[in-house]
């Protein structure tokens, strides 16, 4: 059981020393990946930055990730049924959501990633699918290695990533998982004020 974000993150820092001043980014999924993030990044001496992108639910379950976008670029994985103009639709609404994320991060230092190990740091993975459709976005991007971290994370999808991904480090891969806050003595939403303040940080 993790106390909160910040004792995680701590936790988690310490098995990623080995990437400490190897000049590795690390990519934070917002919100609550931030606080985890900021921790690993300091300990490391690493740069942070929020990566932005959001899923592309299917249509008949939003929850249910069959793409992902950015706002430069997006990754559809084929589906029947799914209509071009339904995921032309939903890449114009996910694009529109991120620039406001966007401007109100005032997300301006941006780190080009080609040839860059990547650490993709979440506060939890219960499927996976939104990391994964993420995984391939950031792909295009061409880093040399690309790790998964997390506090916590389900068997299957520590199993999946892990064919799409170099490396996944998970603290505490459960038996049963019953969710992500169910690992957390305090899983209290992060807020933008706070994402702002650790962006502010760095």
């Amino acid at each position: 059981m993790f106390r909160n974000r910040i004792h995680a993150g701590m936790l988690l820092a310490r098995k990623l020393k080995k990437f400490k001043n190897t000049g590795a980014v690390i990519l934070a999924i917002p919100r609550g990946g931030v606080p985890v993030a900021y921790i690993i990044a300091t300990k490391l001496n690493c740069h942070m930055e929020l990566i932005l992108s959001k899923k592309i639910g299917h249509p008949a379950n939003k929850e249910y990730a069959i793409g992902a976008a950015s706002l430069a670029d997006h990754f559809i994985i084929p589906h029947t049924k799914v209509t071009a103009n339904y995921i032309t639709q939903e890449i114009a609404n996910v694009r529109a959501r991120l620039v406001e994320m966007q401007d109100r991060f005032l997300l301006y230092k941006k780190e080009n990633l080609t040839g860059k190990v990547i650490l993709l740091v979440d506060d939890g993975i219960a499927t996976g699918n939104t990391l994964l459709s993420t995984v391939q976005l950031m792909s295009k991007n061409n880093p040399s290695k690309v790790i998964v971290a997390a506090p916590v994370a389900s068997r299957s999808a520590v199993i999946m990533l892990s064919n799409f991904v170099d490396e996944i480090i998970v603290l505490n891969i459960p038996s049963q998982f019953y969710g992500v806050g169910a690992f957390y003595s305090d899983f209290t939403q992060v807020t933008d004020e706070e994402v702002l303040f650790y962006l502010d940080k760095m």
